[in-house]
């Protein structure tokens, strides 16, 4: 849509509301993760990043993302962010990350309904709320998109070391990994916030505990 037909479209003096797709690899392919942070769980898809590599990062549970040819990286496109949810994911990634925005191949058969104005997507598992400007898709086909993703600041960090495993990730990690988000959101809330890696050594450290080292 252009400027002009978007402005067309809303009446004067009301904001513009932009909406986003953000391919997730990390923790935030656990609902649970999302709707700590976004107080929702966003429609999603399975997606392909590809050229890219999903590294371990030593002293964290979560990983890291970096350009390496013949590799891919599966996760998911959440569909329909909103700018300030935006803003929410930009400081829970912190200064680790770059946000980019990259191309993605959405994977998985879905059917397409339009209902006033908006599109809902009914998948094999899951039926995904409306939200506008979803992309149209074809049964049992892929679609590439243009989507944001956290790209690990440091391309040459000696820590990032072999592949990151999410079902691990999931049986070890996950529940402790949901407490040290739902503590960043309350920090979120006071006037001086601490910052999220800060939060997450806090977490890792009480007890005189080191950060998980996968």
């Amino acid at each position: 849509m252009s400027a002009s037909a978007s402005a067309s479209a809303n009446p004067v003096g009301v904001p513009v509301q932009h909406h986003h797709n953000v391919f997730v690899y990390g923790s935030l392919l656990a609902d649970d993760v999302v709707k700590v942070l976004l107080k929702r769980v966003p429609p999603s898809s399975s997606a392909i990043l590809h050229s890219f590599h999903r590294f371990s990062i030593k002293g964290r549970v979560y990983p890291a993302i970096l350009p390496v040819e013949n590799k891919k990286v599966t996760g998911k496109v959440l569909f329909g962010i909103t700018n300030p949810e935006l803003d929410i994911l930009d400081t829970f990634e912190d200064v680790e990350y770059e946000r980019r925005t990259v191309e993605v191949s959405l994977m998985g058969r879905k059917e397409k309904t339009h209902y006033k104005g908006l599109f809902s997507y009914q998948a094999l598992e899951t039926s995904f709320p409306l939200v506008p400007n979803l992309p149209d898709m074809k049964k049992d086909s892929s679609e590439k998109l243009q989507a944001h993703t956290y790209v690990w600041s440091d391309k040459n960090d000696p820590n990032l070391y072999g592949v990151w495993d999410f079902e691990e990730w999931k049986r070890v990690h996950k529940n402790d990994f949901i407490k040290m988000t739902t503590g960043f959101v309350e920090e979120l809330e006071q006037p001086e916030s601490k910052p999220r890696v800060a939060t997450y050594e806090s977490f890792y450290n009480q007890d005189g505990q080191n950060p998980p080292s996968s």
